[in-house]
C-alpha cells in the first residue's frame, strides 16, 4: 500500500454506496482518516465504515441530506471538530433523475437536484476552506454529461453537471494563492444504481466502469502527486467524449 494520503483527514459526501463507498474506502487505503455522510443507507455506511475501521484508520459516519445545502456548514464543522482539520473534500453526493423534455420540466425535481447537486456543492466546499489554512484539495464529481447532453430527457441533471464544471474551474483561480487545488471528475457510465441499462454503447470500450476506476482517479487527485493539478475537468468515462 503506497500511503500518499497518510495523516490526512477526507469527508466523503454520498460515501454508503457506489462511487462515494468506493473512494471512502480508497481513501483509507491510502493512509486517509475519513467521514463519510449518508442521507438513507445507513446500513451500507456502517459496512464501509466497517471496512476502513480493519485498515487501521479513524472513521465516521454522518446522517446529511445534501437535498438540504443549510445542513452542509454544520457537517463540516463536525469533521474539523472530531479530527482537529480537514484535508480533502469530495463533493459526490448527487442524485440523478430524468425532469422530462424542456416544456414538461417538473420543477420541483429541478429544484431538488439543484439542491443537491449544485447548492450543497457550494455550501459544503464554503465551509471547507475556512478551515484548509495549509492548503487542501476540493474534488468535485461531475459527469461525463457535464460536457455534452448525450441523452433526452436529462437537461436539468446535465446544467447542475455543467454547472459543477464551471463552479470548478472558478473556484480554482479563486483558491490557488491558498495552495487548494480543485478539480472536477467526470464519471460516465458506472455500475451503479444510478446509470441506465445500455448506457455502456456511447463508450468506446462498450462497458460500464467501476466505482474502483473512478476511486483511483480521485485519490490521485487527492494527494501530492497532483499537487500541479487545478481547475481540470478529468473524464473517467471508458472514452464517451472521445
Amino acid at each position: 500500500m503506497s500511503q500518499k494520503l497518510q495523516g490526512k483527514v477526507a469527508l466523503v459526501t454520498g460515501g454508503s454506496r457506489g462511487i462515494g463507498a468506493a473512494t471512502a474506502l480508497k481513501l483509507a487505503k491510502e493512509g486517509a482518516d475519513v467521514t463519510l455522510t449518508y442521507a438513507n443507507s445507513k446500513d451500507k455506511a456502517e459496512k464501509v465504515a466497517e471496512s476502513i475501521r480493519k485498515l487501521g484508520r479513524k472513521v465516521s459516519i454522518v446522517h446529511a441530506d445534501a437535498g438540504k445545502p443549510e445542513n452542509m456548514k454544520a457537517l463540516v464543522d463536525g469533521v474539523v471538530k472530531e479530527f482537529g482539520k480537514l484535508d480533502i473534500l469530495v463533493n459526490n453526493a448527487g442524485v440523478f433523475q430524468a425532469a422530462g423534455p424542456v416544456g414538461e420540466i417538473d420543477t420541483q425535481e429541478f429544484e431538488h437536484q439543484m439542491d443537491v447537486n449544485v447548492r450543497s456543492v457550494v455550501a459544503a466546499t464554503q465551509a471547507a476552506v475556512k478551515h484548509m489554512k495549509s492548503g487542501g484539495r476540493i474534488i468535485n464529481i461531475s459527469s461525463v454529461l457535464g460536457e455534452r447532453a448525450i441523452f433526452p430527457g436529462v437537461s436539468a441533471y446535465t446544467m447542475t453537471k455543467f454547472a459543477v464544471a464551471g463552479l470548478t474551474r472558478g473556484w480554482a483561480i479563486d483558491l490557488a494563492s491558498k495552495n487548494i487545488t480543485v478539480n472536477a471528475i467526470a464519471p460516465g457510465p458506472i455500475a451503479t444504481d444510478m446509470a441506465p441499462d445500455g448506457a455502456e454503447q456511447v463508450t468506446a470500450l462498450k462497458r460500464k466502469g467501476t466505482p474502483e476506476e473512478v476511486a483511483n482517479v480521485i485519490a490521485f487527485i487527492a494527494s501530492d502527486e497532483s499537487s500541479y493539478v487545478t481547475g481540470a475537468f478529468i473524464p473517467v468515462d471508458g472514452g464517451a467524449n472521445a
